[in-house]
């Protein structure tokens, strides 16, 4: 059993302590400084693509499979070229939250049989920002309740 060194912590614990060694090699402990990680946040995502025509009912079914497949989904609307999904994603930074946006489209292409649009708009938010929005009367309002819903 392998034990660790007096005054080091255990490998993986949320605290470290900085050591300086002084002119004699003699170390002299510092205080610990916290290692912390950032904590996921939730993010609104809006993802909008369009492309070719596509009829209506293919396009329903294609969304409903998607929002099948990722549960956060929260409403998309659609026309036969253009489509608008929205939905909470958890992520530790906006970087995070919209290079999963990006790839949300093209990773569920083939298994929802979505149409092969492409991203012509990407918004992601933070919960606050959304909620602040929607108090004030503008922004993302949930036009839509929850669910798949034509334009």
């Amino acid at each position: 059993m392998r034990r660790g060194r007096p005054g080091v912590p255990p490998r993986g614990t949320a605290e470290r302590t900085l050591v300086s060694v002084d002119g004699t090699g003699a170390a002299a402990a510092a205080e610990p400084v916290p290692q912390s990680r950032p904590q996921p946040r939730l993010w609104h995502v809006t993802l909008s693509v369009s492309g070719a025509e596509a009829p209506l009912a293919e396009v329903r079914r294609a969304l409903e499979q998607l929002a099948h497949d990722h549960p956060f989904l929260l409403t998309s609307r659609y026309a036969g070229d253009h489509a608008e999904i929205r939905y909470w994603e958890e992520a530790r930074d906006l970087h995070d939250a919209a290079a999963i946006a990006l790839r949300l489209w093209g990773e569920h292409r083939s298994t929802a049989n979505l149409p092969p649009w492409e991203i012509v708009g990407l918004e992601v938010i933070d919960r606050e920002t959304y909620h602040h929005r929607i108090a004030q009367g503008y922004g993302p309002a949930p036009a839509t309740p929850v669910g798949v819903h034509p334009y």
